[in-house]
């Protein structure tokens, strides 16, 4: 496991440079014998201040000469990202973005920053995108109930399927299914009446 151990010395590098401008005025505590702490509301919010730290000092880095301002919300763990030229740390599809978050879930588990799952959005990226998703799950679906035959979606990751599943889970006249396999994993729309 040579890569798994590049990873976390990358991590431990990184995090330490962190540690040497302090967080929030407090050393991150190093927490490589995993060892737990419980996690109060107080707890949280600063682990959640801490993880919009690392967030915004790398994507200050990956978006040289940016100004980057930051927000949480406790109540859903999540850290949105506010800046003028973003688009490198959002990368094509999300995928910056959605390794940004992986690496910062990471380290916050690592040195037990979090206990929760920490979301990222940047230029409200990920919420346009879900708000996109639901709309064509939406009109797919219209479009399988007037038309009385099921409609297949394009292929896409996990995360999206899972977005069009909730959203149409709420149509009493729709069932959803996906089919195939990775990469090529799509989700099929099948009315539950045949067209008048």
């Amino acid at each position: 496991m040579v890569e798994d151990i590049s990873i976390v010395n990358a991590i431990d590098s990184f995090v330490a440079s962190l540690e040497k401008e302090q967080i929030n005025g407090k050393l991150l505590e190093d927490n490589s014998k995993n060892e737990k702490h419980e996690m109060t509301d107080e707890n949280r919010l600063v682990g959640l201040d801490n993880i919009a730290r690392i967030i915004k000092k790398s994507i200050e880095m990956i978006c040289l000469g940016e100004k980057v301002r930051v927000n949480t919300r406790l109540e859903d763990f999540e850290v949105s990202v506010h800046g003028e030229d973003l688009g490198i740390a959002i990368g094509k599809d999300g995928k910056n973005m959605a390794a940004l978050e992986y690496l910062v879930n990471l380290i916050g588990k690592r040195k037990n920053i979090v206990d929760k799952k920490v979301t990222i959005d940047i230029k409200d990226y990920r919420k346009n995108k879900i708000e996109k998703i639901t709309n064509t799950a939406i009109k797919m679906a219209k479009k399988a109930i007037r038309e009385g035959r099921k409609i297949a979606l394009r292929p896409m990751g996990s995360y999206e399927r899972k977005i069009i599943h909730n959203a149409l889970a709420k149509f009493k006249d729709v069932t959803t299914r996906s089919k195939d396999e990775e990469p090529n994993r799509r989700i099929i729309i099948y009315p539950l009446k045949e067209a008048k």
